[in-house]
């Protein structure tokens, strides 16, 4: 069996989708469904049970599952503005520690989701060298979130057992439910829809025009075929970026758009909340060689490929889901 935690969420239900394209339907999907529409990503999937991850957790530190193969643990609050900063260090850190600490004593395949986000303003630059994640200093609470628990994984040498994945920014079908942590494309598709143009915050950086800031932009797809990857390498272990190694600016990602629909390019700038300007990331591109020298050899699609086929296959004329 392999469990996916975040299995409803979206990339946990983007892997689940690829599991089952594999001919895998022995999966338990652990999540916090609530109220939202996170529902509807694994509606058609093929898998064994659904769990709450509170139940989950009880279940499997009292040893109630009996065959285990892998854990993909991407399950977290992925929410960059959160204030619950007890929130998400229960959620976020200590919850993947107990899964680790489980997984890592049954020998069981552990790989779970870290962020671009533990990088920072980028001042270390984003190598994912183990030394330099140890320098690392996030903007916000998500960041050093998901950093405190490489550190533990780091300081302990958990991370010679496990696979941790820094997923840069990650946009594709199952998002739909994020809100405002949803992907530019997935929101600027529906502005496009109703006011026929595209709204990108205004610099306040003096060395990026506006809409020139950039960062690097990874299609679900891609995700899917690294994460399948490292599920068959057991043997490849540490900590990895995932990203397709190229910094494109919010403009190009505006024009991908515009060409995906056959659209002249309509862009308003506008003014960024106040709240996170402090704490914008204006520079992000993942470094990609430790990957590459691990023996992943996948390419990754173009942003323009990548957005014309989440355009024209899953967002228009109606949405659909992978």
């Amino acid at each position: 069996m392999i469990i996916v935690t975040g299995g409803a969420g979206f990339i946990g239900s983007a892997f689940v989708a690829k599991l089952n394209a594999m001919n895998i339907s022995d999966i338990l999907i652990v999540d916090e469904l609530g109220t939202s529409d996170k529902w509807k990503n694994i509606l058609g999937k093929k898998f064994q049970d659904y769990l709450h991850k509170k139940d989950f957790l009880e279940k499997l530190l009292a040893n109630k599952f009996s065959k285990v193969d892998a854990v993909i643990h991407m399950g977290a609050n992925s929410s960059t503005t959160e204030k619950d900063v007890e929130h998400l260090m229960e959620n976020n850190y200590r919850y993947t520690r107990r899964l680790a600490e489980w997984s890592v004593k049954k020998k069981v395949r552990f790989i779970y989701a870290s962020s671009g986000a533990t990088y920072g303003s980028g001042e270390k630059g984003f190598s994912d060298d183990d030394a330099v994640t140890r320098e690392l200093v996030p903007l916000n609470a998500y960041g050093y979130s998901k950093q405190i628990f490489d550190l533990w994984a780091l300081q302990h040498s958990v991370i010679k057992k496990i696979a941790g994945i820094k997923f840069f920014n990650v946009f594709g079908p199952n998002e739909y439910h994020k809100g405002e942590m949803k992907s530019l494309i997935c929101k600027a598709y529906y502005q496009i829809q109703n006011h026929g143009e595209i709204r990108l915050f205004k610099s306040y950086n003096p060395e990026y025009a506006d809409g020139e800031f950039v960062r690097d932009f990874v299609y679900i797809k891609d995700c899917n075929e690294v994460l399948w990857w490292l599920l068959n390498k057991p043997a490849v272990n540490g900590i990895f970026n995932l990203g397709t190694g190229k910094a494109r600016s919010w403009n190009d990602l505006a024009k991908a758009i515009f060409a995906a629909l056959e659209l002249k390019p309509n862009i308003e700038y506008i003014d960024m909340p106040e709240d996170i300007r402090k704490a914008y990331q204006y520079y992000t591109k993942a470094a990609t060689e430790k990957l590459r020298a691990a023996g992943c050899t996948h390419e990754f699609q173009s942003l323009e490929d990548s957005v014309k086929d989440y355009v024209q296959q899953y967002l228009h004329p109606t949405l659909r889901y992978l």
